[in-house]
């Protein structure tokens, strides 16, 4: 029997679900950057836009999923922490890397890249949820942002 709905709400009423679209069982672990790399190399090493995908992993670093989180133009992405932790909440990940990628082919981070960075820490730390890398990615490679910069872990 569903319960009663309050008349005095006046909002409308939604529900949250995660949907898996695959039904691929094989577990793909985590191991360092390299497998991220492997991972989207192809989806982000020759888009002409930047793109930032969100890599969800569990406690033992098995992949969950991977969502795209921004696509933008040509130079730049926005974003904001919330979107970046939304999937990874409904996912009940324990941690994310963050990958983006360069279309101009570079590896350096910006000064936005760090400081999207850093946030993302800082908010990943009161969720629960922890950083473990972000990622650039481009036709010449990748950069690990965590040992560029050496955040904390």
């Amino acid at each position: 029997m569903k319960p009663k709905f309050n008349q005095n709400y006046k909002g409308i009423r939604c529900r949250v679900c995660l949907v898996r679209e695959s039904e691929n069982d094989e577990i793909i672990k985590i191991n360092n950057e390299s497998d991220v790399y492997e991972l989207v190399k192809d989806e982000l090493a020759n888009s002409d836009r930047e793109m930032l995908l969100s890599i969800m992993l569990t406690v033992k670093n098995d992949l969950i999923g991977v969502e795209t989180v921004s696509i933008g133009s040509i130079i730049s992405s926005n974003i904001a922490p919330r979107d970046v932790f939304k999937s990874a909440i409904l996912a009940n990940a324990c941690g994310i890397i963050i990958c983006h990628n360069h279309p101009s082919g570079g590896l350096i981070p910006s000064n936005e890249d760090i400081e999207i960075t850093k946030q993302l820490i800082e908010a990943g730390e009161l969720l629960g949820i922890k950083v473990l890398d972000h990622l650039i990615i481009s036709s010449q490679g990748y950069k690990s942002l965590r040992d560029y910069h050496k955040f904390p872990n």
